[in-house]
């Protein structure tokens, strides 16, 4: 009998998702042996350059405290790929991960042998297909679905979204999707289609230019935030921060939601326009609102792993997300000193994401992820921080124990209020909340380039 492991070793053995598989004929050629499953249920995709994941788990919150059954895909994940296939807020077990990828198998083999493109279907190809069938098996009253990467030509846009939503756009993966916001934009704006609605994060003006262009072209209404829907203010709390939010029934005040930083504060914001929209324009009462945002978890989202010294984790990866999570990390912890572990992909912009981080932290403490092979090597990452930072506020520690052990000594020595703050690389936060979260878990090689 085929383990799980074996399972996850095949499945993470395909064409791997930084090397995106031309066009959607290999998933839509699945979904149709499959007999359609994510035509079953209404659908809302999130698309975004940051936030998707957050975003994704509010939406998912509300609809639950509405009394909605929500199926959630997800990407990438953090310590197990079941991570990425959510059912009632719960991961797919592994036996029923395992039941279902030996159901779906056959078809996916049956894809392969016409290696349409010339290539068999990738891994997120796949598990685009297993979650449309999860979902439609379940069965769910509504799917969330975030984007791999991109838009147009992502596996998960065989499914039409009910709600496009569009989370900030900014400069990511400009190998793939374009070197102007703009052009990413356009990408992005893919998942916008015919017969449903659009919502949209704050947007810079070219961007947001891109997304009306699309709306008027699919006769889509597109709601924004700010014109349409807004946080009207926040104020920090124990363990997160209460928000005042303007509704389809006005303002909603008092609502306490337990992850921290302005931009959680936004992206509860988009989430309530998101449900909204769903919901044909019906306002959710605000014990409905209430009850979701208390429920929300959002692993590595600035989330506090270890105490005595603090050791606080995040998922930022690019510019745009660092500066947000690292003015996050300012307000709600105001570590002094901070000291940062930084461990980053080789294809991200490290030099701009070091000189945000250099504003904040006294000591950078360079490492290198282990479980994917496109890891910065810590060595060169340290090159840069030392010319960032100076020689003299960096150290280097391949391994992330060591470099975790040695952040914490640094706090150590430093006494009371100081902090460590993780960040750089989605699989970073994976491979540190296996250390010190979830010490007896064994984490899934990663290949993502969404990290």
């Amino acid at each position: 009998m085929t383990t799980h492991a074996e399972i996850v070793s095949t499945l993470t053995a395909r064409w791997p998702e930084q090397r995106i598989g031309p066009g959607l004929a290999r998933v839509a050629a699945l979904v149709e042996l499959l007999g359609e499953p994510q035509r079953g249920y209404p659908v809302i995709q999130i698309a975004g350059t940051n936030g998707k994941g957050s975003t994704a788990l509010m939406i998912e919150a509300l609809l639950r405290a509405a009394g909605l059954r929500v199926g959630r895909f997800s990407s990438p994940h953090l310590v197990d790929l079941t991570e990425r296939i959510a059912i009632d807020g719960e991961p797919l077990s592994a036996e029923a991960f395992d039941a279902l990828y030996a159901d779906v198998l056959p078809l996916v083999e049956m894809v392969d042998a016409h290696a349409i493109d010339g290539i068999p279907m990738t891994f997120f190809e796949v598990m685009t297909g297993l979650a449309y069938e999860a979902f439609a098996q379940a069965p769910v009253d509504v799917a969330i679905v975030e984007v791999g990467l991109g838009g147009v030509t992502d596996a998960t846009n065989v499914a039409d979204a009910d709600v496009a939503v569009l989370c900030p756009i900014d400069l990511d993966h400009t190998h793939l999707l374009g070197t102007t916001p703009e052009q990413i934009a356009r990408e992005k704006a893919g998942i916008i289609k015919p017969g449903g609605i659009a919502v949209s994060a704050e947007q810079r003006p070219d961007v947001l230019a891109v997304l009306a262009e699309r709306c008027a072209a699919a006769g889509v209404r597109l709601l924004v935030e700010g014109r349409d829907f807004s946080l009207i203010e926040r104020s920090a709390a124990v363990g997160g921060q209460v928000l005042r939010l303007d509704t389809a029934d006005g303002p909603v005040g008092d609502l306490f939601l337990p992850v921290f930083g302005a931009h959680m504060a936004a992206n509860a914001a988009l989430a309530v326009a998101a449900v909204e929209a769903f919901l044909g324009g019906r306002a959710l009462a605000a014990d409905v609102l209430a009850e979701g945002f208390a429920h929300v978890e959002a692993p590595a989202r600035l989330e506090v792993v270890r105490r005595s010294p603090a050791v606080v984790l995040d998922t930022a990866h690019n510019p745009h997300g660092v500066a947000a999570t690292l003015a996050g990390a300012e307000e709600a912890f105001g570590f002094a000193p901070l000291i940062a572990v930084v461990g980053m992909m080789a294809d991200k912009d490290v030099r701009g994401v070091l000189e945000l981080v250099e504003e904040f932290a006294q000591s950078v403490v360079c490492t290198q992820v282990a479980s994917t092979t496109r890891g910065l090597p810590a060595a060169e990452l340290a090159e840069t921080a030392s010319e960032v930072f100076g020689a003299d506020r960096v150290h280097v520690r391949a391994g992330l124990p060591e470099a975790l052990e040695l952040a914490v000594g640094l706090a150590d020595d430093a006494g009371a209020g100081a902090g460590v703050l993780v960040l750089g690389s989605v699989i970073l936060a994976g491979e540190t909340r296996a250390l010190l979260v979830r010490p007896d878990a064994t984490i899934t090689p990663h290949e993502d380039d969404d990290a």
